[in-house]
């Protein structure tokens, strides 16, 4: 399947943006870890819309890129969502894996920024979430391979993951795919909302607070 150009823009402009985040970044910094697997995920979506894996490039597109968008401006600005401000203060601290980095990423990301996008593609394309929930589960079974590649990428060794160790736990501590699935929940729950601008407005404050709070526990320092 040949996509047209202007399928093609935003996506590219994505994975530029990120491109660039990788050159500037100290490979040790925790946005970069997460950038790395993110950037990998994203050109696999890249490859499987030029194979026409998704019905509805556009819709796809549109909410691919709104997701990586709410990203990419916490990344480059900061701070951001209290769901992101965990990441920021601690992606420097020697204390921290790179596997807790990359998990805390997942979970702001997946956990509060996912939501949004949602209803930002669907305002974008003035269509309903249930119209986006096939482009949703191809997206998110995409975003279960980000998780995969983090266990390969940045596991430890199996001597590290004894049962007491305390990276076990934080491990056992979080689900990709319960993240996801709450998602598309507060997604349904805020575009239920949207004529409600405060109650949207503290939904989307108190998910962004819970989702800070998980992010944080996931940074815990840990002995070597």
């Amino acid at each position: 399947m040949v996509r047209s150009e202007q399928f093609t823009t935003p996506v590219d402009t994505v994975v530029s943006r990120m491109r660039a985040l990788c050159e500037v970044l100290p490979e040790r910094d925790g946005v970069a870890v997460f950038n790395r697997v993110y950037l990998a995920v994203t050109e696999e979506f890249d490859r499987r819309l030029d194979a026409g894996g998704f019905p509805d490039p556009q819709a796809a597109i549109t909410l691919d890129v709104r997701f990586a968008e709410r990203y990419l401006t916490v990344a480059e600005d900061g701070p951001g969502p209290a769901c992101w401000r965990p990441l920021l203060q601690f992606r420097r601290h020697p204390g921290v894996r790179p596997l807790q980095f990359a998990l805390s990423g997942i979970n702001a990301h997946i956990g509060h920024d996912l939501a949004l996008a949602v209803v930002d593609a669907c305002r974008t394309l003035g269509c309903e979430p249930a119209d986006l929930e096939d482009e949703f589960e191809r997206v998110g079974d995409l975003l279960i391979t980000l998780e995969e590649r983090i266990r390969e990428d940045l596991m430890p060794g199996p001597d590290l993951l004894q049962i007491a160790d305390p990276l076990t736990h934080l491990l056992g501590s979080w689900s990709l795919e319960r993240a996801r699935d709450a998602a598309w929940s507060a997604a349904r729950a805020l575009w239920a909302l949207r004529r409600l601008p405060d109650l949207a407005g503290e939904f989307t404050e108190r998910l962004d607070a819970a989702v800070g709070c998980a992010g944080r526990m996931l940074l815990t320092p840990l002995p070597d």
